[in-house]
């Protein structure tokens, strides 16, 4: 299992191998082997045949397959081709109930039970992107599993609703808002966005990182190379903030020590809950660091 920050998934046609190796030096927390929506029907099942073959191939960077919805003829084969020690993660699309998820839960905990690989090793992410799945979302945190954290969708759900998905996504305000509440309802990690498709408008793509950074996602899918380094950027906290979170963690636990609970900081208002946001910044910092990453 490669370590991994999740600031940027890029995604990459899991048959064409020429552009996974590029992918793989591009810079991306993780890198994403699609055997769904970017290759064809008719190549689907000797993809995973190429995926398996990747998987083994030394890298430095994490790799996760997605594989195709659990509704289809595909899912089966594509999980019990790929999984495999050299494998991360997969992805699963398209996720739309509880039993779902336990049934692939079961097939996963099996196949790395027969391979001599620990139970719930490999990561498992879901990708809510239908009112289906936003329907159960908050059933499907509270559900015990091996999944981290949940990824948005927005090109299936805005087509599933009959939604314009529009350059400014002021339409998806409301599943986002959601994804991060049912995130922490469940206690997991928070939830990662949906791709932005307009490739060439930077700006709107470097706003549409900043939006959902602000509303609590860690990050972002991508799928054109040019995105990966603003949303590493975007996500991450730049060496003024790590500063500061240092200077309200260290400053607070010393008036803690003397019975204090709320303090000043360079004009800043401290206290528990802004302590502890603090605290994550830091504990991010050191993730990146210790990944080469910051």
């Amino acid at each position: 299992m490669h370590a991994h920050a999740n600031r940027t998934y890029l995604f990459t046609p899991g048959n064409h191998a020429r552009r996974v190796e590029k992918a793989l030096t591009l810079g991306a927390d993780v890198v994403i082997l699609d055997l769904e929506d970017a290759v064809a029907i008719a190549e689907k099942v000797a993809t995973r045949a190429i995926v398996r073959e990747i998987l083994d191939r030394p890298r430095d960077c994490a790799v996760f397959v997605r594989v195709n919805a659990y509704d289809t003829t595909f899912c089966y084969g594509d999980i019990t081709s790929v999984l495999c020690k050299t494998l991360d993660g997969i992805m699963l699309p398209k996720l739309e109930n509880v039993s779902d998820l336990k049934s692939v839960e079961w097939l996963m905990e099996n196949l790395e039970r027969e391979q001599g690989i620990e139970p719930g090793t490999i990561e498992l992410m879901l990708i809510i992107e239908t009112a289906k799945g936003q329907a159960v979302l908050r059933d499907l945190v509270q559900t015990p599993s091996r999944v981290k954290r949940y990824a948005f969708g927005a090109g299936d759900y805005t087509r599933d609703l009959g939604m314009d998905w529009t350059k400014g996504e002021a339409e998806l305000l409301p599943i986002r808002s959601e994804m991060v509440v049912a995130s922490r309802l469940g206690g997991l990690e928070p939830p990662v966005d949906t791709v932005y498709i307009h490739i060439k408008e930077h700006e709107a793509f470097a706003q549409s990182c900043e939006t959902v950074r602000a509303l609590g996602f860690q990050g972002k899918l991508c799928i054109h190379p040019d995105q990966i380094e603003p949303a590493n950027r975007t996500f991450a906290p730049d060496a003024e903030q790590i500063a500061f979170a240092e200077k309200i963690v260290a400053a607070f636990e010393e008036a803690e020590a003397a019975g204090v609970a709320s303090i000043q900081v360079d004009g800043y208002f401290v206290d528990y809950p802004i302590v502890e946001s603090a605290k994550r910044t830091v504990a991010l910092a050191e993730t990146l660091r210790a990944l080469g990453k910051l």
